[in-house]
């Protein structure tokens, strides 16, 4: 493939059996992934599952041990300075100079890539406004906040607009207004023809951006697909019964766990009940629930989100619950 424009069914990322060996430890086994031009896709699963592994070997940054795998058709290990022409990466921490101001960063990173002065500045004016990085242009990276220190280290990846764009847990520690601002502007390089590469442990952003999921575990794909397709893989819709308080989901549990297998989130006082005839499913529960004398918060109908899946797929709950008790199944 030539570093001409990409056709968005051409494959610009593709991996087979790709692992990665460090001594006795398996952090990556036998990866395959193909990802088409100009779209999002998105590396899932917990800690140390393996995802920046799998980020550094397609970005040239470690050889695997085994396997292979082409970026926009050059291979990562014979055509490594290729490989880095047309990627660019961000990783999880910004790779910025801390004494110098959010701009100067910005504009160092221009003139190593050979922008002459004038359009350098031109460039990191537009970056600027991008990230809206204008409120702390000028101060040094040091003493901006960490969420400021990732909006420019985002912005320096962009300096030169890459064919693949690798973000490893991109919002990894910002605020809302910050997220916002990164999925907006993956949303317009998407639609400018970048594909992009995204890890995060994050399902809300995984759902929101990416058009394909891989969901990772122990350093293998347990799972991939859309995120519709996900989170069709753990079944149907459920009825969600809420209790006002912990006494309550004693109740609405004896009184659906005769009919139905139901499963408890104490910490969400929630009761769920599988429902995959819809309305007739909700009529039931809602029958079951007459005269019990529990005070229901809410009783809904509802899909599989991808919490659901995550949890169904890897055993493991997501980052975002990691402190909360585990939910409870019981059987009539």
């Amino acid at each position: 493939m030539s570093n001409d424009a990409i056709r968005n069914d051409e494959s610009v990322v593709v991996a087979k059996g790709l692992s990665k060996h460090f001594g006795d430890f398996v952090a990556v086994d036998n990866f395959n992934l193909e990802v088409k031009a100009g779209s999002i896709v998105s590396l899932l699963g917990p800690n140390g599952a393996g995802k920046t592994t799998i980020v550094r070997m397609l970005a040239t940054l470690s050889e695997p041990t085994s396997g292979s795998a082409t970026v926009c058709g050059y291979d990562v290990v014979r055509d490594a300075d290729a490989v880095r022409g047309v990627v660019s990466l961000t990783g999880q921490f910004a790779a910025l100079e801390d004494n110098l101001t959010a701009q100067e960063n910005l504009l160092l990173m221009a003139r190593l890539r050979g922008y002459p002065k004038g359009s350098a500045t031109r460039i990191v004016e537009g970056l600027i406004d991008r990230f809206d990085i204008g409120e702390f242009r000028d101060k040094l990276v040091k003493s901006v906040s960490g969420g400021q220190r990732r909006r420019v280290d985002l912005a320096a990846s962009l300096v030169v607009q890459p064919k693949v764009l690798m973000l490893d847990e991109p919002t990894t520690g910002l605020d809302p207004r910050s997220r916002q601002v990164v999925w907006s502007t993956i949303r317009e390089l998407v639609q400018a023809g970048v594909t992009l590469f995204l890890t995060t442990q994050y399902l809300e952003e995984a759902d929101a951006l990416a058009d394909h999921i891989v969901l990772i575990d122990h350093g293998r794909v347990v799972a991939a697909g859309t995120p519709s397709e996900l989170k069709s893989q753990i079944g149907d819709q459920r009825v969600d019964v809420v209790g006002v308080d912990a006494s309550a989901v004693v109740l609405i549990v004896d009184a659906l766990s005769a009919t139905f297998q139901v499963v408890v989130d104490h910490n969400r006082r929630t009761v769920s009940v599988p429902a995959p005839h819809d309305l007739a499913d909700l009529a039931a529960v809602t029958s079951a629930l007459s005269g019990v004398g529990a005070h229901i918060d809410e009783i809904a109908l509802r899909r599989p989100t991808l919490d659901d899946a995550f949890l169904a797929l890897t055993g493991q709950v997501p980052e975002s619950y990691e402190n909360e008790p585990a939910m409870k199944e019981v059987t009539p």
